[in-house]
């Protein structure tokens, strides 16, 4: 399955069992990873539009947690549960993304190239198989989801620098 979409100014591409998201951001890559990295931040963006998420615990370091829920704009509820594999400030997060239920539904790599004054972010989510990859993007929404997920980075990022 290869699939490639460009929806304003965020690419996503679907290779094998990866779904691939990436765009330029105008703010600087420090701002760029504390925004991805800071709760007061993530609970204004993280998610697609209408949703909004409940952070439950929240350590960003090798081996740490980030338990949230997130809210649906239908009232359903469902359990996160970030775990850290790698991080290296500003440039990178390595971490394994679950449930409630599973440690690690899939494993995501988000890097944070630096531009000067903006910031190229490309996050990679590799499922466990094609067809996991899959279920995702059909049931779930996948690639409009993270679409909508950046364009609210966006959003958050011009707020917090006032443009």
């Amino acid at each position: 399955m290869e699939h490639f979409k460009s929806s304003g100014n965020t690419i996503t591409s679907v290779i094998d069992r990866e779904i691939v998201v990436n765009r330029v951001f105008d703010a600087p890559r420090e701002l760029v990873f504390t925004t991805w990295t800071d709760p007061e931040h993530l609970t204004h963006w993280w998610g697609p539009k209408g949703f909004t998420i409940t952070v439950q615990e929240f350590d960003v370091r090798p081996g740490g947690v980030w338990r949230y829920i997130m809210h649906g704009p239908d009232g359903t509820d469902y359990l996160n549960k970030i775990t850290y594999r790698e991080v290296v400030s500003p440039e990178k997060l390595v971490y394994s993304h679950g449930d409630g239920d599973e440690d690690e539904s899939f494993r995501v790599t988000v890097t944070f190239a630096d531009q000067g004054k903006h910031t190229e972010l490309t996050m990679h989510m590799q499922f466990k198989t094609v067809e996991e990859l899959e279920h995702v993007v059909k049931e779930y929404g996948a690639l409009e989801g993270a679409k909508s997920t950046f364009d609210r980075l966006a959003e958050r990022l011009t707020v917090v620098t006032g443009g």
